[in-house]
């Protein structure tokens, strides 16, 4: 029996507005799963349905075996942290974190107990008699995740947690709930935009579209096993650069053809390939480091412009009409400088109608 499961869910607002239109899934005990995906998607409303903070319009949300539909928030065994951080500025930290506990009735050696531990948990111990306006941003968030995990929820919900946060320190808040999350073996869902946060964070990510699931699988699977051009085109940063593609079948060999090239497809899609798509088009999906460069190359081309990051640069550069970004390790390579660009085995192919990919 999953731990957490959401049954033919639906959200709809002022009897027009889907939100949310059919949602399907099932969590285990212990699995940190992200919700993904733009804004408007309706990750939110999924998170806040499970929460109790919105009703659910047709379907059904059940934990342990056991529909919670019809339960208040307070009495799901839930804890949420919000994009707000939601502190109360006139306690302490002290305060923040053992308010819910004096809520639960727990006894005042109880409640110094477990706030000193979840103090120590989220690294706060030092500051349980300051107030949030004395706390950096990270800190306050901490002070949030402390109160959060005090109360020992079935289950956390995290929506938007890190997005009040600077760059540097949204990395070192996304590595400390990592390491909370695998230290408390804890049941968690996390609501974000950002797929670099759900490609670091979690055992499965569930991306989102207009209000349904593209796809749901682990980071290596969203990433290098996209199930649409949606997911390509929204995982990866890069992201995915797409090339229109006429299948062709020469000598029983088949041949991916464009105006600037003709490469020999002999992987996996050659029988998909020579049962459904000769003689049609299709598209291409290069990710930006799956291009090579040499003189082993089937394409010429030009380097645009160069952006370098230290590690690698960035390419910009066109294969017919259409601008691709190359990621390369070779760093001296100069704008306007001409180059051979081939691509790795590691391409993905989409039927151009549907924009699924091709098995």
């Amino acid at each position: 029996m999953s731990f957490l499961k959401l049954e033919r869910v639906k959200k709809v607002y002022n009897k027009t507005i889907e939100a949310v239109k059919r949602f399907d899934l099932e969590i285990e005990r212990g699995e940190f799963v992200v919700f993904l995906g733009p804004s408007g998607c309706g990750k939110s409303t999924i998170m806040r349905m499970i929460a109790g903070l919105e009703t659910v319009t047709e379907g059904d949300i059940l934990l342990n075996g056991k529909s919670i539909i019809h339960l208040e928030p307070k009495d799901r065994g839930i804890s949420m942290i919000f994009q707000s951080y939601a502190v109360w500025p006139h306690m302490t930290v002290y305060g923040n974190v053992a308010y819910p506990l004096k809520l639960r009735k727990k006894t005042k050696e109880e409640v110094e107990e477990i706030v000193n531990e979840a103090a120590v948990i989220c690294d706060i111990d030092q500051y349980l008699k300051r107030y949030p306006n004395q706390l950096s941003g990270g800190q306050r968030q901490r002070v949030a995740v402390a109160r959060a995990i005090a109360v020992k929820p079935e289950l956390f919900l995290m929506d938007e947690p890190l997005s009040n946060l600077d760059a540097k320190l949204r990395v070192s808040m996304r590595t400390d709930l990592k390491r909370i999350h695998q230290d408390l073996k804890s049941t968690s869902i996390f609501v974000t935009h950002d797929q670099s946060e759900a490609l670091s964070l979690a055992d499965r990510i569930v991306v989102m579209n207009h209000g349904y699931i593209e796809q749901i699988g682990t980071p290596n699977e969203i990433y290098h096993e996209s199930e649409s051009m949606f997911v390509a085109r929204f995982i990866g940063s890069p992201p995915s650069n797409f090339l229109d593609v006429k299948v062709e079948l020469e000598d029983n060999k088949v041949f991916l053809v464009h105006s600037t090239f003709k490469y020999e497809i002999n992987n996996k899609f050659v029988k998909t390939l020579k049962g459904k798509y000769i003689g049609k088009t299709i598209v291409l999906a290069v990710r930006p480091e799956n291009f090579t460069i040499g003189n082993k190359g089937i394409i010429k081309t030009k380097a645009t412009i160069v952006e370098p990051q230290g590690s690698h640069i960035v390419i910009n550069a066109n294969i017919g009409d259409v601008e691709v970004k190359i990621v390369s390790p070779i760093l001296d390579i100069l704008p306007n400088q001409e180059i051979m660009v081939g691509f790795t085995e590691s391409i993905g192919l989409f039927d151009k109608d549907t924009e699924k990919r091709i098995k």
